[in-house]
């Protein structure tokens, strides 16, 4: 355990003690957010990214160690452990070298070389390897036996030189040495399968298609992959020309490995084959294999860390608050259905309207909302970004000229994942009675009140802000999503007297076992008065409450610490705090200028230390503040709603909806998402977008090229751009946009201006078009 604490910490730049208290906290079951936020002082301060990389890299490291453990014994029982094997397998670091050492010993089928051997050849093989100067054909006609199946000096030599291949192949510095090659000079190759170039027409782009292995992008592999997939595209790794009669620079470094080299001597050339054959036959499509599936891996992490990254903005984004909101979920023939919902999300109202073709009924439709609106005193209108929906943006800009008394505010709001909820057995138990169109717009009012109360209730996967989601590792996908859902619902804490059970089983230490109680307890007993009072509820016992009660907040309680994130087991050391400033608990709270004045070193003692001390007072200046930003609403251009209203040239205010390694997507009313690649998102060079945008954000962009019949519009974040002048290239060494899509290689050197963001967006968007499948 020492050495992989060790190792973590090397890994994480932090004291190995660090490492040992949280791998301790961990596995008493400590979550995460609870360590994060409570136990500072144990862990010196490592925030939630640390302890997630480290929770990660734990359970790697335990893997590798259980791998091992096995492989030594096996070995072991073989008779076979040298303490030589024993040293290098302990210090084998990664799976694949595990792998590769365990090779030679792995019990695998009969191959060609142990029947040889079984053969009695292994004498030959060794004596022809050990002296070149030895002839083949001569030494072989010793061990010619039909009886064995080696009828003849070419059997034998056959039967000798897989017994040496498979040797070679199984050795592990060699394999460590070839990999490393590989990682560093092959070239990954695509081509498209014969016959499929008019059913693989989306794969295009990859048709022909080579470039560096080390430096592919995680979009373009993962594009290459799903076209191979598809049976569209063959993919292979190439290095150097590989021209008729060249060596490969595999088999140089295998020849090197073992001494090989064609002097003239006459074993020489039968050596020089089995060289040969066992880069062709035995490593390159093991490597290859190998390679293109750590390509794959390193693809789907990222893949999943931007899926990650982006559903983090998305539940985060600014809440509009306890507000009484109508929803409304655009449709034409079908009708806008509508919802009311109150302050706290409780459905007040129904209603299901036709107001575009082909009833047309828009007066008909203004009346009902505005009575609606003025029944409950509507405050904001959420209105569903999909079909319909800027049609329905004028409808509520209409309603809000003809009733100016109410002082409406006009939302748009993003549907993703809104069906989701209203088929799902959640809402079913929510609503049995409502009709499942009419849920969805419950749904959009809600999410507008509060995103991350909304959107917990559906799988994070339906939501699509991702990349690529249905090609990686789903497993993956779902703990790493987990995980982010888990930090921002613990980040913002939830009201214990409100919260659904959805976003209940999201807190610390809680389940939906445990969730639903807490509902069904409230429910029969009435709100909580007081934390301790969850102690009541079945099944949650003392260490379910400590990682749950500081982010459960108990509003105009008997005990006002609980409606903070003040943990209960520090109430003693707040009630010293004001002991000893002569002040009360309720004073105390929210006086930012006398908490500010106070030393936190003049409370610390043997229970709290300056960091838990400085966190409280922190905490007591604003109780129960929320981390997410101020809200804040993106005016879409009136008469802007669909693709042919758009001209180049246009600036335009939007709501980025996705963010990828290659760009962003705005939303900018118009049904269709328009693209701003890396290179036009900033006058500066920009490696990663996550730097400039996050999803949420409200961006002024200009229109820079608009492709109507295959729905795509080209975006700049530089208002400097102009639509229309060819792209030449990137600075800081990117790729032009089409090299960003087709693989080109980077310049040698920086462009020393800026080249405009507008030039040829088809290439751009085959990599973007299955974004969200």
């Amino acid at each position: 355990m020492d050495s992989i604490n060790s190792r973590i910490a090397a890994e994480l730049g932090v004291r190995p003690q660090q490492v040992a208290a949280t791998v301790a906290l961990l596995d008493e079951g400590s979550t995460v957010p609870f360590i994060a936020r409570y136990r500072k002082e144990v862990t010196g301060s490592l925030d939630d990214t640390q302890l997630r990389l480290l929770e990660e890299r734990l359970r790697y490291m335990r893997e590798l160690d259980d791998r091992r453990a096995s492989i030594l014994a096996s070995i072991e029982e073989q008779g076979k452990l040298t303490p030589e094997l024993k040293r290098e397998i302990d210090l084998a670091d990664t799976k694949t070298r595990l792998e590769d050492l365990y090779l030679p010993y792995k019990q695998k089928r009969r191959t060609k070389g142990q029947i040889a051997l079984e053969a009695g050849l292994g004498e030959l093989a060794d004596a022809i390897f050990a002296d070149p100067e030895l002839n083949p054909e001569s030494e072989a006609a010793r061990f010619v036996d039909a009886e064995k199946g080696f009828a003849d000096t070419k059997a034998v030599l056959e039967g000798a030189k897989y017994i040496l291949m498979e040797r070679f192949a199984e050795d592990a510095n060699l394999l460590a040495k070839l990999r490393d090659f590989l990682t560093h000079n092959a070239t990954l190759s695509a081509r498209v399968v014969p016959g499929k170039e008019n059913e693989g027409a989306k794969f295009s782009d990859y048709f022909e298609h080579d470039e560096p292995l080390k430096s592919a992008p995680s979009h373009r592999a993962l594009a290459i992959f799903r076209g191979r997939n598809e049976g569209v595209l063959s993919v292979s790794l190439k290095v150097g020309d590989e021209a008729p009669g060249t060596m490969h620079p595999g088999e140089v470094m295998i020849g090197e490995r073992f001494g090989i080299s064609n002097r003239g001597r006459a074993a020489d050339k039968w050596l020089g084959e089995v060289v040969r054959w066992t880069w062709k036959v035995k490593l390159y499509t093991h490597l290859e294999t190998d390679l293109l599936g750590e390509l794959r891996d390193k693809a789907e992490d990222d893949a999943i860390g931007v899926f990650a990254r982006n559903m983090h903005d998305l539940l985060l984004a600014a809440p509009a608050g306890p507000r009484a909101t109508l929803g409304l979920d655009p449709g034409l023939r079908t009708g806008c259905k509508v919802a009311v919902v109150d302050a706290t999300g409780k459905l007040l109202d129904t209603a299901t309207v036709y107001p575009h073709a082909p009833r047309n009924d828009w007066d008909g439709t203004l009346a009902v909302l505005a009575k609606l609106c003025a029944k409950h005193a509507v405050d904001l209108i959420a209105i569903g970004n999909g079909t319909a929906s800027r049609e329905s943006d004028r409808l509520a800009a209409d309603l809000i000229k003809q009733v100016p008394g109410l002082k409406l505010t006009k939302v748009m709001v993003s549907e993703a994942g809104a069906s989701v909820y209203s088929a799902s057995e959640l809402a079913a138990k929510e609503f049995p009675d409502l009709d499942v169109s009419i849920r969805g717009a419950v749904s959009i009012a809600r999410r507008l009140q509060d995103p991350l109360a909304e959107l917990v209730k559906i799988e994070p996967k339906a939501i699509g802000v991702g990349q690529y989601q249905h090609d990686v590792s789903q497993l993956k996908l779902a703990r790493s999503l987990d995980a982010v859902v888990e930090d921002c619902v613990n980040a913002v804490g939830v009201d214990v007297n409100t919260a659904s059970v959805a976003l209940l089983a999201r807190i610390s230490g809680l389940n939906t076992t445990l969730a639903q109680n807490i509902v069904a307890y409230r429910d029969a007993n009435g709100a909580f008065k007081a934390r301790n009072e969850l102690k009541k509820v079945p099944r949650l016992g003392d260490k379910t409450f400590e990682q749950a009660a500081g982010f459960l907040r108990v509003m105009n309680g008997s005990n006002p610490l609980d409606a903070s994130a003040v943990h209960p087991e520090t109430y003693p050391l707040v009630k010293r705090i004001a002991t000893d400033t002569g002040r009360d608990i309720r004073s105390l709270i929210g006086d930012s200028a006398f908490l500010k004045r106070l030393d936190p070193k003049q409370f610390t003692d043997e229970s709290f230390g300056l960091v838990t001390v400085s966190d409280i007072l922190q905490e007591l200046e604003k109780p129960g503040r929320d981390p997410r930003p101020e809200f804040k609403t993106a005016e879409f251009q009136e008469g802007v709603e669909k693709l042919s209203d758009l001209t180049p040239g246009m600036v335009l205010e939007g709501v980025v909806t996705n963010v990828t390694n290659f760009g962003a997507f705005v939303d900018i009313g118009v049904h269709q998402d328009g693209l701003v690649h890396i290179s036009a998102l900033s006058e500066k060079f920009v490696k990663d977008p996550y730097e400039v945008v996050k999803a949420g954000d409200i961006v002024k962009v200009k229109v820079m090229e608009v492709d109507i019949p295959r729905k795509r519009v080209g975006l700049s974040m530089r208002m400097s751009d102009t639509p229309g002048e060819k792209a030449d290239g990137m600075r800081g060494g990117s790729n032009n946009r089409s090299g960003q899509a087709r693989g080109e290689r980077k310049p040698s050197k920086p462009d020393t201006k800026p080249a405009p963001a507008n030039n040829a967006m088809a290439a751009l968007f085959a990599n973007a078009k299955n974004l969200r499948k």
